[in-house]
């Protein structure tokens, strides 16, 4: 698979954002796409979920973040006002560093997603505004050991670094 597509979001007034870029993967399952929980989790990422995307900015003080796209397809505001809304569709995935506000800004009927997360990071919190705390707790995320699409030797290892 080749690199995936990076993202890098400047700071807003509500949504903190990360100095790691976000990770575009395109088309990474076909057929459906309902293989994401067993990819994530062989990935070593867990607490795994199956839903959609909230439609307000909001954002995880302590956890990184994996959506694979199941089904649909959505229009997703990444980093606030200040950021950029991109279109995702069945198969593709999106790798949220901790901090990295988003919100869905449109969708097909069938829009779903599975979310994951790195190992410790299961219990994630959701803020919807930034704060001192919360930047604080966004700097001590620690990376993750894998990839959630490739694995061991994945890009993020190499991106994220």
């Amino acid at each position: 698979m080749s690199d995936p597509e990076i993202l890098l979001l400047r700071p807003g007034a509500t949504m903190p954002n990360s100095r790691l870029p976000v990770l575009i993967y395109r088309r990474v399952l076909e057929g459906g796409a309902r293989g994401f929980d067993a990819l994530f989790r062989s990935n070593g990422w867990g607490g795994t979920w199956r839903n959609g995307v909230y439609d307000y900015d909001h954002f995880h003080s302590n956890a990184h973040e994996v959506l694979g796209v199941d089904s649909g397809w959505a229009s997703v505001q990444l980093g606030g006002d200040v950021g950029q809304a991109i279109e995702v569709e069945a198969g593709d995935v999106l790798v949220l560093p901790a901090g990295t506000g988003h919100r869905r800004i449109g969708k097909s009927e069938d829009f779903a997603v599975s979310g994951a997360y790195p190992p410790g990071q299961e219990h994630y919190d959701t803020c919807r505004a930034s704060t001192p705390e919360a930047e604080l707790r966004i700097n001590k995320v620690p990376l993750p050991p894998t990839d959630p699409v490739e694995g061991a030797d994945g890009p993020l290892l190499r991106l994220w670094a």
